[in-house]
């Protein structure tokens, strides 16, 4: 077994990127995961870069920035799925919109919005980030994984103990399964459903963390857009709730009004990995292998997933 061989368990978007930049760096890898990356939560997320609810604040700055300019650079080859976008975060409503957000410091266009880019009585920023169709980019970085020469196995991991005796280090990217693999009670699923319709010509995405009726956002992709959305902590259901995604909708059309006549194209729930502080870091398993963490990021793991890939190969290095 060489020194150089890694097992990454999980096929989402912190798994394959953490596997290619791995490759990158003259790894040879192996990604095993419970599901292909279009059966993951990965594949349900809006995917807009935001440091949603994460933690550490530090490094979320820090790995957040990384991913930024990774995406940024993607967005000019339009076969990843990744472009840059316009749009308004509403503030709270009574908000001082002065009082901007810490990642706003590498956002070149970020502004405080005027008040006819908002609806009445409200105030919010403008500022283009980018947004990264998770139907298209997930098949680029497998497809990626697959040209260097990498399948991604199809299999449950009952222990960190097996993956490490396929390799020296184990880059646990489980997601929600790490509360199993690590024994980590801090780790809790925020269950979150979307509606996917057709986009009747949006480019702009808005978020609305504020709004009375409950959480709503609208992220326009190139044939869709999501609708968003729910965030329940501690529930698990993964059946879509047919009232709430019809209240999820009408909450979309009173902030866009465009949105009115778009057909539903579906559905669909995932179960946010969400902690305290994402746990990145790297563990000593008995027996002498590496097992490198890289899990409980949330709503922000594609935000964050080129920076916490950069800091897993460094821990991979040592």
């Amino acid at each position: 077994m060489s020194k150089r061989e890694a097992v990454v368990i999980g096929a989402g978007v912190a798994g394959l990127t953490c596997a290619l930049r791995l490759i990158e760096g003259g790894w040879r890898v192996r990604v095993w995961a419970a599901a292909p990356p279009e059966r993951t939560t990965s594949a349900v997320a809006a995917a807009i870069w935001y440091p949603y609810r994460v933690g550490p604040v530090d490094l979320v700055r820090e790995w957040g920035e990384r991913s930024f300019e990774a995406f940024a650079a993607l967005s000019t080859l339009p076969e990843t799925g990744v472009r840059m976008a316009p749009g308004t975060e509403l503030v709270a409503p009574g908000g001082d919109p002065s009082q901007v957000p810490s990642f706003a410091a590498h956002i070149a266009d970020f502004r405080v919005a005027r008040a006819d880019e908002v609806p009445p009585g409200r105030a919010g920023w403008t500022f283009s980030v980018p947004i990264v169709d998770t139907s298209v980019y997930l098949g680029w970085l497998a497809g990626r994984l697959e040209r260097a020469g990498m399948e991604i196995e199809i299999r449950r991991v009952a222990s960190l103990a097996e993956a490490a005796e396929a390799a020296p280090v184990v880059v646990n990217c489980a997601g929600l399964g790490a509360r199993e693999l690590a024994g980590d009670d801090a780790l809790r699923p925020v269950r979150g459903q979307v509606v996917r319709v057709e986009n009747p010509g949006l480019t702009r995405f808005w978020l609305d963390d504020y709004n009375p009726a409950g959480l709503t956002y609208i992220v326009p992709r190139r044939a869709d857009c999501i609708l968003g959305g729910t965030a329940e902590d501690d529930v698990e259901e993964m059946e879509p709730d047919p009232a709430e995604a019809e209240a999820t909708r009408l909450r979309c059309v009173a902030l866009e009004p465009a949105l009115a006549g778009a057909r539903v194209l579906g559905v669909r729930v995932g179960l946010r990995p969400w902690r305290p502080e994402i746990r990145l870091e790297a563990e000593t398993l008995p027996g002498g292998a590496q097992v490198i963490h890289n899990y409980g990021h949330g709503g922000a793991g594609v935000t964050l997933s080129w920076g916490c890939a950069d800091r897993v190969v460094e821990l991979a290095n040592v």
